[in-house]
């Protein structure tokens, strides 16, 4: 709450931007965005439920020309591929200055894509001792469907069976069903495991906010 508040007094300055709408979790980020059409997209990764990257997903398949930039604590190579995999045309770290997140938006208004400079030259490097030129990215998240990858982020966010058909508006056999995919696919069969996997992969944060321009 207290970043997304931030971020929306720091964009009411500039004269040509209009924060439109907002949300607290990523269903309502959907929701909010199929309503308004926004031009740009402030998408933390961060959000309980469903979070950022899944919403993103969601959100391009419905509106393909979304353009979204990803926000971020983390500057790991595997929070920024999966922001990259899932069709965001930009990634912020958080403490990222006024002046750049308002870049940010300018350009991925005009169709470029931006990323913060310090994860934009990790990137230019990693691109460089790619043999293709081009990096990498596929990951054993790949191969989750949408549905599993929602299962995997309650799990994570520790919720029971119970609560996640629930908030998933599924059977509780139908979650048990999903679970073992996870674990087949994951070749994780625990948990804790399954917990770890979704930190490192960036599905969940610790914190929970998202802003929509």
């Amino acid at each position: 709450m207290v970043v997304r508040e931030g971020f929306r007094k720091m964009l009411e300055f500039e004269d040509d931007m209009e924060v439109v709408g907002e949300a607290q979790d990523g269903r309502q980020a959907v929701v909010q965005v199929r309503k308004l059409n926004p031009a740009v997209i402030l998408m933390d990764i961060a959000m309980p439920g469903l979070n950022g990257l899944e919403a993103t997903r969601q959100i391009l398949k419905a509106l393909p020309e979304a353009r979204i930039i990803i926000l971020s604590a983390h500057s790991e190579d595997a929070y920024v591929m999966n922001a990259i995999d899932s069709g965001a045309k930009g990634y912020l770290l958080k403490q990222s200055s006024a002046q750049e997140v308002c870049r940010a938006i300018r350009n991925v208004l005009k169709g470029e894509t931006y990323f913060s400079p310090s994860i934009s030259k990790r990137m230019a490097r990693l691109d460089a001792a790619s043999p293709s030129g081009k990096t990498k990215t596929g990951k054993n998240e790949d191969r989750l469907t949408p549905r599993e990858r929602e299962v995997l982020q309650l799990i994570a966010e520790g919720k029971a069976n119970k609560q996640t058909a629930s908030d998933l508006g599924i059977s509780i056999k139908t979650v048990e069903k999903h679970r073992e995919h996870l674990m087949d696919k994951l070749d994780i069969h625990d948990t804790a495991g399954l917990t770890r996997y979704a930190i490192a992969q960036g599905i969940v944060e610790s914190s929970v906010t998202l802003t929509i321009t």
